[in-house]
């Protein structure tokens, strides 16, 4: 999958370093996500939007509003963010299932044991999420600058 580009709107820095808001377009670069065999964004998202994307600029790096730039998030963060939030659910849920039959509920109570299994996955899976630490690994970067906006 290729990296968006996009232009700066905002620079701000805060205790971390420096912040940017970029406007990307959200299109699908994937060849097999745009023929809807991927891994579903093509399902999802046909058509190009302009969206605003907060990212972290690497340290190297000097920009200012109206730059052109790229953006990037790691492959490997973003398949843990989204086994955080897609499987912490489907663990609650499926354990919740498990737990259900082994007592020999019926399976009215073991659809709704499996619904608050369900439930917990997504609050746990919000507050592991929320986590400053968490937060900030899945933060896209700015990685580099295309083009610098005429002073």
């Amino acid at each position: 999958m290729q990296n968006p580009e996009g232009k700066v709107v905002s620079v701000s820095d805060d205790a971390l370093g420096t912040v940017a808001i970029v406007e990307v377009t959200a299109e699908i670069a994937c060849e097999r996500c745009r023929s809807g065999k991927g891994c579903g964004a093509g399902l999802l998202g046909r058509q190009a939007a302009e969206k605003q994307v907060k990212a972290r600029v690497a340290f190297d790096l000097d920009i200012h509003r109206g730059d052109r730039v790229t953006v990037s998030l790691e492959p490997q963060h973003l398949l843990r963010a989204a086994g955080i939030v897609y499987g912490y659910p489907l663990l609650g849920g499926l354990l919740a299932a498990v737990i259900a039959l082994f007592l020999g509920l019926g399976d009215v109570m073991a659809a709704l044991v499996a619904l608050t299994g369900l439930l917990a996955g997504i609050g746990f899976a919000r507050i592991h999420v929320q986590n400053n630490r968490c937060l900030k690994q899945f933060t896209p970067v700015v990685v580099s600058r295309l083009s610098r906006v005429s002073d």
